[in-house]
């Protein structure tokens, strides 16, 4: 049924340009194009850039730059021609303003929700149908808990349950393995890992449930829009439905346990439950689910996708492999073979998080997100209108010789010192937005590759293998992998 839908939709493309060229040449070939509005009885200029085709905006264009593994392309090339700071186009069937540099992500990181607010597309909206409140108090719920489990002190005492489920997970699906393909399997990894710590599930065959609807999920968020059944959109609504029915269950049940007596859960779905909002109102439970739907995707799929591009670069860089596994076997060492890690060992891993984050300036999970002007305003002397969309991608920053030099190099003591300068570094976005979950993120990644250094050396199976922008970052073929155990 798909494969139908992706061929009339090649023939709609095939045919869509002419129809477009026409009635955009009888409708606007008479009017001459201006950059100019008016406003407050003023003229007011608008970024440079364009448009793109009626309706299809410059979408395709920035889709095959993703899809050739070129992603910073888009961004580069519209910096060059119009500005560096800021240039319009239209994406998404809106008509958007594109933040660059330095400048533009501190703008944005500092003026959330008093000139712009987050923004998602519809078909966001349509998977998590349940979060209606508004973006600024919904944001003020989130910090009423999420602080409490995600910050540093309190992750302390899950280092080594990480630890345990990292060693599970190797002797599972690598040990004894002459080959593996990284992406599903740490991905497997870090939803198991947010299934015991956020909902304290342990059954594998549940787990294994819950995993593939999220999957399906987390696959149609960025599809294309189309509500028909066997699109991957479709079936993101479908296991959306069937994923926040689960979640209820366990909810209802939890209160139940809690008001027997029968339990003492303390995880990311009990801090959701019982933590009052300012008002001292709690969450309701259907709100929660979609909530906590959307939490559990960005904490196992971003972490995975991450975690498949530190060992790209392993793979193809020896000499960085070399100095993590020494920093890593000297932890190793300084401790008992059944001693779990913990905090200290965790801040001894220096080299390997700037491993990490030139990892993430090099392919960000999260290329970038959406913000909507809530109010006229202008930024470096250009007009953006009340309802425009706004788009902040890192590579604006990341890959740019101006933050820093030599980008295409890998070289992880750009985060020695200081490290980057402010706002050029922003895997995590910034602001009040800034994803809460950083500090999970770091130590879960740094628990796996702690497990992984130490047992194993591994080489690409395919040398050249591409990565592309799908529409979050991956390897083309998930990086398969041969495994080489260290010899005892």
């Amino acid at each position: 049924m798909e494969l139908i839908i992706v061929v009339l939709f090649s023939l709609l493309l095939l045919l869509l340009p002419l129809t477009i060229f026409f009635t955009h040449w009888l409708l606007f070939s008479s009017k001459p194009k201006t950059q100019t509005v008016n406003h407050t009885s003023s003229v007011s200029v608008l970024p440079p850039g364009k448009m793109g085709w009626p309706l299809i905006g410059e979408n395709l264009e920035y889709i095959l730059m993703g899809r050739k593994g070129t992603p910073e392309k888009f961004i580069e090339d519209r910096m060059n021609k119009y500005s560096s700071q800021v240039f319009k186009t239209s994406l998404l069937g809106e008509k958007m303003a594109i933040f660059c540099g330095s400048k533009g992500n501190k703008f944005l990181f500092s003026n959330e929700f008093t000139l712009v607010q987050s923004w998602w597309p519809h078909s966001f909206d349509v998977i998590f149908p349940d979060l209606k409140t508004s973006i600024k108090e919904e944001s003020k719920k989130m910090k009423a808990f999420l602080p409490k489990f995600l910050k540093p002190n309190s992750l302390q005492k899950y280092i080594g349950t990480m630890d345990l489920i990292a060693k599970e997970h190797l002797n599972m699906y690598w040990d004894q393995k002459d080959s593996v393909t990284v992406l599903p399997l740490v991905k497997k990894y870090m939803f198991s890992l947010a299934c015991r710590l956020f909902l304290s599930i342990e059954n594998v065959d549940y787990i294994a449930m819950f995993n593939d609807q999220f999957e399906t999920v987390s696959a149609g968020i960025l599809s294309l829009p189309i509500n028909f059944p066997g699109t991957a959109y479709n079936r993101a609504i479908k296991a959306s439905m069937f994923v926040r029915k689960k979640l209820l269950e366990i909810i209802k049940q939890r209160k139940i346990d809690v008001e027997q007596n029968k339990s003492s859960t303390q995880d990311l779905l009990s801090e959701m439950l019982n933590s009052p909002d300012e008002d001292g109102l709690f969450a309701n439970e259907v709100d929660v689910t979609s909530k906590f739907s959307a939490m559990v995707i960005a904490s196992y799929d971003a972490p995975g996708r991450a975690l498949t591009f530190v060992m790209k670069y392993l793979a193809e860089l020896p000499h960085v492999y070399d100095k993590v596994l020494e920093e890593q076997t000297e932890i190793a060492m300084s401790k008992g073979k059944e001693v779990l890690l913990n905090w200290e060992d965790i801040q001894q891993m220096r080299y390997s998080w700037n491993v990490v984050n030139e990892a993430l300036r090099f392919v960000p999970p999260l290329q970038g997100s959406f913000r909507e002007a809530i109010t006229d305003f202008t930024f470096e002397g250009f007009f953006i209108p009340k309802g425009w969309k706004i788009y902040w991608n890192a590579y604006s920053t990341h890959a740019n010789p101006n933050y820093f030099p030599d980008p295409k190099r890998f070289d992880p003591s750009r985060f020695e010192g200081k490290g980057p300068a402010p706002f050029t570094f922003v895997p995590f976005g910034g602001g009040p937005r800034m994803c809460p979950g950083m500090h999970l993120a770091r130590v879960e990644l740094l628990v796996f590759i702690h497990n992984l250094v130490t047992r194993f050396r591994w080489e690409k199976m395919i040398p050249n293998e591409k990565f592309t922008v799908d529409p979050q970052p991956r390897p083309a073929n998930g990086l398969p992998v041969r495994l080489l155990p260290h010899k005892s």
